[in-house]
């Protein structure tokens, strides 16, 4: 009989013995040292990190795949709240296709559902397989790969400075006001900080003004053809005002003279107004004179656990949002719970929910595309638009349009 559990520490070494199956290409798992590596990592997340938490499938006391479950506090459209995540998901090799990923994602749902969590999330190692689930798509992440010149010159970089480990609780606080006003971020703590800056691979530079940390740039370095060739890959840029960003910039500017290209990793859609020169450094062109930029992946998803609390917590409706009963109903085949259809309305600039009276329109979505409208990756209008999403009279979906209003897309930094 199979049963889903917590781990204790005795099960993580069989839990490693399926990831090297799993992940064969992943250095973590692959030799010996990585092994154990990767054990004494696992080992301090499982008894010194209360937000993580190792769950597996046993069958005859038999751990056949286990998980990492994560619990976030998720900046969700300005309020924080309690999200799931869900990283190394693993199934032993040789039972495969007996459904067990499909079983441990089931509980993860249902785990986080019961503690109140309004959304849960995840990075797709097979997008279709957690589409199916009800994972809908959260914003794309863009690669650019410029010449340092493109960067904007600024007159000053006086304020940056390198970031060293006793600079965690600075650069923990520019992170944590950062993510207080930015919806999708989640917060980080001191300890996860303090680890970050142990990787040797990566240096911190950071813009400090007054005394405090107001924006930092996290980097390493891509070795090319030869050891002289390299590039400098920029994995986090967080920046609280205009002032942090012109200076980082700028120390990204000056590295010209030793720096083939600047790559930057950015979930702004819009980074292509900062630059001077925004091409990539191919040829390629699409037509009819279209440069190639960056190039873009599909990879955070989120998943809506509990479809009126997620309402509750949109921002209030844009203008022009019916005043009218608008029943909506959200398919959910994978959590029954939450497969629902009730009415709202806007009024008062607020949302209003209950659950009878008679409809003026009706609107019904599955539970995948309403994830990614409510997290606001996506428009109402623009699901209309494709088709998926059925509205009953066709002449009000621009004022229904107005009832999912979302400012901001998410902007998620953080890697699990």
């Amino acid at each position: 009989m199979d049963e889903i559990r917590p781990f204790v520490t005795d099960d993580l070494d069989p839990f490693i013995a399926i990831l090297a199956n799993a992940y064969p290409g992943w250095d973590g798992v692959a030799s010996e040292e990585g092994r154990e590596r990767t054990r004494k990592h696992l080992l301090r997340l499982h008894e010194e990190v209360p937000t993580k938490h190792f769950h597996g499938l046993f069958r005859d006391d038999c751990l056949l795949g286990g998980m990492l479950l994560h619990d976030f506090r998720l900046n969700m459209h300005g309020t924080p709240v309690l999200a799931g995540g869900l990283g190394l998901v693993a199934v032993e090799f040789l039972h495969k296709k007996e459904h067990i990923a499909r079983d441990m994602v089931a509980y993860f749902l249902r785990h986080y559902r019961e503690r109140g969590a309004p959304i849960a999330m995840l990075y797709p190692f097979r997008p279709n397989f957690y589409e199916h689930m009800g994972f809908g798509w959260g914003t794309k992440m863009n690669q650019y790969r410029v010449l340092p010149a493109a960067l904007p010159q600024g007159p000053s970089k006086a304020h940056v400075r390198y970031l060293g480990p006793d600079d965690a609780p600075a650069l923990l606080g520019c992170y944590n006001r950062y993510a207080s006003r930015t919806h999708g971020m989640i917060e980080r703590y001191e300890p996860e900080v303090v680890q970050q800056l142990k990787n040797a691979q990566m240096r911190f530079v950071g813009y400090e003004r007054d005394g405090q940390v107001q924006g930092y740039v996290v980097f390493g370095f891509e070795k090319g053809e030869s050891f002289i060739v390299n590039d400098l890959h920029v994995r986090e840029l967080v920046y609280e005002n205009q002032a942090a960003l012109g200076e980082l910039l700028t120390f990204l500017h000056s590295q010209a003279d030793q720096v083939r290209r600047i790559v930057l990793d950015t979930q702004d859609e819009y980074w292509h107004h900062v630059l001077r020169d925004p091409r990539n450094g191919t040829p390629e062109m699409i037509p009819s004179v279209f440069h190639e930029s960056n190039v873009q992946g599909v990879g955070l998803m989120y998943r809506v656990l509990d479809t009126r609390r997620a309402l509750e917590l949109l921002p209030a409706p844009g203008p022009g949002a019916p005043t009218g009963c608008v029943r909506l109903t959200v398919r959910d085949s994978f959590v029954s719970e939450n497969d629902d259809s009730f009415c709202l309305r806007g009024a008062d600039g607020r949302r209003h929910l209950f659950d009878d009276g008679p409809a003026d329109v009706e609107v019904a979505l599955d539970i995948a595309h309403f994830s990614a409208l409510a997290m606001g990756a996506v428009t109402f209008r623009d699901l209309y638009r494709y088709g998926l999403i059925t509205v009953s009279d066709p002449a009000q979906a621009s004022a229904i349009d107005a009832l999912f209003a979302v400012p901001d897309k998410p902007i998620c930094r953080t890697a699990f």
